[in-house]
């Protein structure tokens, strides 16, 4: 028996320099993969339309092996639009909505329906009673505070409702939420 010299040196990788032209197939996956990269980094910020036309796009023309990928990231983007586009009769169901997201953990997205009823309406005292909520539930104290403020400002009813809500628990130990639910006689 023989032994070859050659089956015992492993195979080494071509490398590629600085430069050297990349064959025209390795150029339209690279640039493939660099549209995807930016379709999902559009996804993260939340900018759902934009990344569904590059991926769109990518689906048209992108390698076949990044095509089952690309049609559920374009199925998560149809979601999340027809999620951010619902239409509310009034403001209170557009804010019923925004409190099951809370009561689900999607902090982020309910801040965002919470928000987009202030932009509606600055004088909304229950949307201002939901930041104050989801700011107390996430541990930050002085916007709790001031979107409570806010609430009791606009409806001073809302002060009794927190003083047995169990969502400020996290705050009961504050002076300051005492003081503002329990103010001092004038």
């Amino acid at each position: 028996m023989r032994e070859s010299k050659q089956a015992a040196s492993p195979r080494r990788a071509p490398r590629i320099l600085a430069g050297t032209p990349v064959a025209p197939s390795d150029a339209a996956r690279t640039s493939a993969l660099h549209q995807y990269e930016i379709g999902l980094r559009l996804m993260q910020e939340r900018k759902y339309d934009q990344a569904a036309s590059v991926l769109e796009k990518l689906l048209a023309n992108g390698p076949s092996d990044l095509c089952e990928r690309v049609r559920i990231y374009l199925a998560a983007c149809a979601q999340q639009v027809k999620k951010t586009n619902s239409s509310f009769s009034s403001l209170e169901e557009h804010y019923d909505y925004a409190i099951s997201l809370l009561n689900t953990g999607d902090y982020d997205d309910a801040r965002q329906q919470l928000e987009s009823i202030l932009s509606k309406d600055s004088n909304c005292d229950f949307a201002y009673y939901g930041l104050a909520v989801l700011a107390s539930m996430t541990g930050h104290a002085d916007p709790c505070l001031e979107h409570l403020y806010q609430a009791v400002r606009l409806n001073p009813r809302n002060r009794f409702q927190a003083r047995g809500d169990s969502d400020f628990q996290d705050m009961a130990d504050d002076p300051r939420f005492t003081e503002l639910l329990y103010p001092e006689p004038s």
